[in-house]
């Protein structure tokens, strides 16, 4: 079984520029519809896979702190992380955490970040972050990972 987390960044932001942060060394992977994937696989190193695409007129739906959170992002880019779930507490999840911090603390969009497209863990709007559904997922030692 594996975990993904996604990270979506609201803006026409070109890939290249979220892969140098988000997996540098990310390859062009060809896709059945035309559109662009960048791709790498870091489950050595990091303990995750690595997804990045763009898109427009988005509309994404989770739930967060017992309520239905939706946002419609005109363009955005996804950054996916596909990971298996035994490497998941111990390697995985704090690399994506680092990770998202990384394009956080570089890149000024609103973002968001959602476990297996169900659950939102955290929200940045107008550079305010806030963590949501922070019992099932968050442990004190990530606040160093996320920008202030």
């Amino acid at each position: 079984m594996s975990i993904t987390y996604r990270l979506t960044l609201a803006g026409d932001i070109p890939l290249e520029l979220v892969a140098e942060l988000a997996a540098p060394g990310a390859a062009e992977t060809p896709t059945p519809a035309g559109n662009r994937l960048l791709s790498a696989d870091l489950n050595d190193e990091c303990g995750f896979a690595v997804s990045i695409t763009s898109g427009s007129h988005g509309y994404y739906e989770a739930e967060a702190d017992g309520a239905v959170w939706a946002w419609e992002p005109e363009n955005h880019v996804d950054i996916g992380f596909h990971m298996r779930k035994e490497r998941l507490s111990d390697l995985g999840r704090p690399h994506m955490l680092r990770t998202v911090g990384r394009v956080l603390a570089d890149r000024p969009e609103d973002a968001a970040l959602v476990l297996n497209d169900n659950w939102l863990l955290l929200t940045r709007v107008d550079g305010v972050i806030r963590r949501h559904n922070e019992a099932d997922w968050y442990d004190d030692a990530y606040d160093s990972f996320l920008p202030s």
